[in-house]
């Protein structure tokens, strides 16, 4: 090299390497510390017995014995009154549906049709050879005692809510059946009075109608000494049974009743961890922002930090000398 050659400038030194995010120093508690002092150390007197070695002492264990009795004291005593509450609520509810047949007998009787009959000397006769006024009254009470059922399904279920299950399907059932039998007696029994004043006094051939009356349904003895129903006055039971049966099995919540809704708390991403540097990742290795605004997640230690590059030289310097 001429001494009138310039010397050349040294190349710029590349910044030193970020270092790593530094991590907080894990310090291990020693072993005395969770079992106490040593043996032979002057720390005072070693507290022995049962209390010591983790062994209940009899008080305590009387203490919980007494405890577990009230407990199982209490359930037991609970069990009674809640099986009490739900047989009267079930008692009142099957009343109540009992009393809404009166209303259902009166609509019964004044859609169906009454039958003509004409007076003869052994009572009454049909006014036609084959009257369809008998079947028509049929019809009307198993279409009214069906939509019947129905209604009560959905009254004991929404009404009722503590006691939906067997219980409710067993009242829905009972109040449609007792509510069946009282339409049918009450509906009969309108205009009879007026049909038999007349069935005694008209003279022959006198043409009056008959109040509708169930053909297909009522009540038989059972062995002569047990009544029970046949017919279409099952048919509000049979429509409520079904209905509690189909609202069951489409409920959304496994018990049958309204369960609270979930709060979407484990829903919500979890908050970030401190972030350092662009590119480089928390202390465990988490998620931190990266170069290009994107993410990058793993342990730190499997991506180490590029090293970075060395800055161009500055615009009129000589260039690096050549051998």
């Amino acid at each position: 090299m001429s001494p009138s050659t310039p010397a050349a400038e040294p190349p710029a030194r590349p910044p030193a390497a970020v270092p790593p995010w530094p991590t907080e120093p894990t310090t291990s508690r020693p072993a005395t510390d969770a079992v106490g002092p040593p043996t032979g150390s002057d720390t005072g007197p070693t507290a022995t017995g049962p209390a010591a070695e983790g062994v209940a002492s009899p008080s305590d264990a009387a203490a919980g014995a007494e405890v577990s009795s009230a407990e199982a004291t209490g359930s037991t005593a609970g069990r009674p009154a809640g099986l009490g509450r739900a047989v009267a609520v079930g008692a009142a509810t099957v009343l109540v549906l009992g009393l809404l047949g009166a209303p259902l007998g009166w609509i019964w009787a004044a859609v169906a049709p009454a039958t003509p009959v004409v007076r003869s000397g052994d009572g009454a006769v049909y006014g036609l050879a084959q009257p369809e006024q008998p079947i028509a009254a049929d019809g009307w009470f198993s279409l009214l005692g069906l939509a019947f059922g129905v209604l009560t399904a959905l009254a004991v279920w929404f009404l009722l809510r503590r006691n939906r299950g067997p219980v409710g399907l067993v009242v829905a059932a009972a109040g449609a059946l007792a509510a069946a039998l009282v339409a049918w007696q009450v509906g009969r029994r309108v205009g009879l009075a007026g049909y038999q004043r007349l069935l005694d006094t008209a003279p022959e051939g006198t043409r009056f109608s008959k109040p509708a009356d169930l053909r297909a349904g009522g009540i038989e003895l059972f062995l002569g000494v047990l009544p029970l129903p046949y017919g279409n006055v099952l048919l509000p039971a049979f429509a409520a049974a079904v209905t509690y049966t189909l609202l069951a099995g489409w409920s959304r919540w496994p018990s049958l009743r309204p369960e609270p809704e979930p709060d979407g708390a484990w829903l919500t991403a979890p908050p970030p961890l401190p972030a350092g540097p662009a590119g480089e990742t928390g202390p465990a290795g988490g998620v931190s922002p990266g170069p290009a605004g994107g993410f990058s997640s793993g342990p730190a230690a499997a991506r180490p930090v590029p090293p970075a590059a060395p800055e161009p030289p500055a615009p009129g310097g000589a260039a690096p000398p050549r051998d």
